[in-house]
């Protein structure tokens, strides 16, 4: 029988160091940085839940905790380096524990002025796909396209110009997400 180490009491100012190294690291969300800091105390008793919420108190004060400029900051960098689309980044900020009004906020004014075309050949580009060559990859390319986060109109528009037949878009068509709902 294997015996665990006793859990170290982190006392107040040791856990806001612990917190701001966590946030020197990378940023992180309001509901991320909680999680992390209930896994160093007593999540379930009342000493250290009011402990957390401290901390999470006292780093939004200082300026060091803010879910608007992650968010922000979160979606820029998605568009930019890795290409996603729009409902792509809002399920990822959803998935970190953001609000849904601050998510709202901080995609619409990043993607306010993207070409979702341009964005989509970008990521295609980026992953290196061509146009396809039969039904399967026209099938693999386009559930890729909605992974990564793009609307159908968009993605048919894309397939269109590459000149894929009708009946492939016809199938797909009955497979998008936006037809189902």
């Amino acid at each position: 029988m294997a015996f665990g180490r006793p859990r170290k009491v982190f006392t107040e100012e040791e856990l806001y160091e612990y917190a701001v190294g966590a946030l020197a690291r990378r940023m992180r969300s309001v509901a991320e940085l909680k999680r992390l800091l209930r896994n160093k105390v007593e999540a379930n008793t009342e000493f250290g839940q009011t402990l957390v919420e401290l901390i999470i108190v006292r780093l939004k004060n200082q300026g060091y905790l803010n879910d608007a400029r992650y968010a922000t900051a979160f979606s820029s960098y998605r568009r930019d380096n890795e290409k996603f689309g729009r409902m792509r980044v809002v399920t990822d900020l959803k998935a970190k524990g953001v609000h849904g009004e601050v998510i709202e906020k901080a995609v619409s004014s990043v993607y306010e002025e993207v070409n979702e075309e341009k964005l989509a050949r970008a990521y295609l580009r980026r992953k290196r796909l061509q146009k396809p060559a039969d039904q399967k990859h026209v099938a693999r390319i386009f559930r890729q396209l909605l992974r990564a986060g793009f609307q159908s109109k968009t993605i048919f528009a894309i397939l269109k110009k590459w000149e894929v037949d009708d009946e492939t878009l016809t199938a797909l068509e009955n497979e998008s997400p936006e037809q189902a709902s």
